[in-house]
């Protein structure tokens, strides 16, 4: 290459681990003698439509890794979704910077940003090295056995139900706890990985994989409720009717959309409150509380697998390797090749790119309202060292003396 200069950025919502990937790159790429200059784009494509850069090459590699160990993106993300005109424009800033070697971190849109500019860069015989660098709690990106920043998030969701179970436990009643993913039930399935005893919630778990029919909702509440005299429900903020309409836009008039004319799923206590009233209202239980997970699960500082952090720097690292020593673009991805390793390859831009990966139905339960052993064991090594465990008292009841009978 003749500029030696890379440009890295960030895309779609953060992640606990997303600086680990940005870091993998910075460090990887200063051992190629032909790099002289690491630029990173503020705020994703916007960034960089506004040539707005700074210069990694500058940093030292402590203040580096400090910053890798530290949640959400360094760099600043972006919603933005481009086009093709804007993808022609990243282009064009690309080329006027003499960058030869593109990094975008990010999920589904950010793979296909990724491939539009490789072939715009085709198109001018210009020599771009496009990567795309998988990252989303979603875990919904084709091709992975799962994706940086999803081990993190689901080790924060499981820990979490296993909190409000015992709370749960504690003062009975129902609780409803609303995950993200719109398309994909993972992150909500991972709630299941907060039991320990049988009789522990969530006691069920609501997938967009599965249609949602408010009727049986309300009968499993009921039914559940009267066995153990409490609730504990995980619910993905995607489910939908048979028509594929979000509950959420069904039970509520009014919704916010998004910048893609999608329902505002996340971001409001719309869905928990919504199945909260309907459990009052039509169940007659008294204590009913819900809580929106939402921005919590993506960066809880306090919350993150050593096993993320570990793979996230990898496909950083690896992704500079496949750019200075392979002769085409891609998408980095996971693949699991024991129990427990991985391996990364890189795919073809147009396999992974506006593709959504939902949960496979060996993970889901038959009754549809909790997941598989195969579910458990898939995830399980994900989380990383040092879960909390919980405990109980054993019951050895005193006889009573006043009312003996009862």
């Amino acid at each position: 290459m003749t500029s030696g200069k890379i440009l890295v950025a960030q895309g779609g919502g953060p992640t606990a681990v997303i600086n680990q990937s940005l870091v993998g790159v910075a460090l990887e790429a200063r051992r190629f003698g032909q790099v002289e200059h690491i630029y990173g784009a503020r705020h994703g494509v916007r960034g960089i439509v506004d040539e707005d850069f700074v210069d990694l090459t500058q940093e030292t590699s402590h203040n580096l890794e400090l910053v890798a160990n530290t949640p959400s993106s360094a760099l600043g993300s972006t919603r933005d979704k481009p086009d093709v005109r804007y993808c022609q424009e990243i282009f064009k800033v690309l080329q006027a910077h003499q960058i030869e070697h593109f990094f975008y971190i990010g999920g589904n849109d950010s793979s296909d940003t990724v491939r539009i500019v490789s072939l715009e860069a085709q198109k001018a015989g210009y020599p771009l090295r496009c990567i795309h660098i998988p990252k989303t709690i979603d875990n919904d990106l084709v091709g992975n056995d799962h994706t940086p920043g999803f081990p993190s998030a689901a080790r924060f969701v499981a820990q979490a139900f296993a909190g409000a179970n015992l709370d749960n436990a504690a003062l009975p009643g129902v609780y409803v706890g609303v995950v993200m993913g719109r398309h994909a039930g993972f992150l909500t399935a991972a709630s299941a990985l907060g039991k320990k005893f049988p009789d522990d919630g969530p006691h069920l778990i609501y997938l967009p994989e599965r249609t949602f029919v408010l009727e049986k909702f309300l009968a499993d509440v009921k039914s559940t409720y009267e066995r153990y005299g409490r609730c504990v429900i995980a619910v993905s903020e995607g489910i939908h009717d048979s028509t594929g309409a979000p509950i959420a836009s069904l039970l509520a008039k009014d919704l916010e959309h998004d910048a893609h004319g999608n329902v505002q799923l996340s971001g409001n206590g719309a869905l928990a409150d919504l199945l909260c009233e309907e459990i009052k209202s039509k169940l007659k239980i008294k204590r009913v509380r819900g809580d929106t997970f939402g921005y919590l699960q993506r960066s809880f500082i306090g919350c993150v697998s050593d096993v993320d952090q570990r793979e996230a720097r990898e496909v950083g690292e690896k992704a500079v390797q496949f750019a200075m020593w392979g002769a085409r673009d891609g998408s980095v991805a996971i693949k699991r090749t024991g129990f427990y390793s991985v391996d990364y390859e890189l795919l073809p831009l147009d396999a992974v790119a506006g593709k959504t990966r939902v949960m496979e139905d060996e993970f889901i339960a038959s009754n549809g309202t909790d997941v598989t052993d195969a579910f458990r064991m898939y995830l399980r090594p994900l989380l990383g060292s040092g879960m909390p465990d919980a405990f109980r008292l054993r019951h050895n009841p005193v006889a009573k003396v006043l009312q003996p009978g009862r």
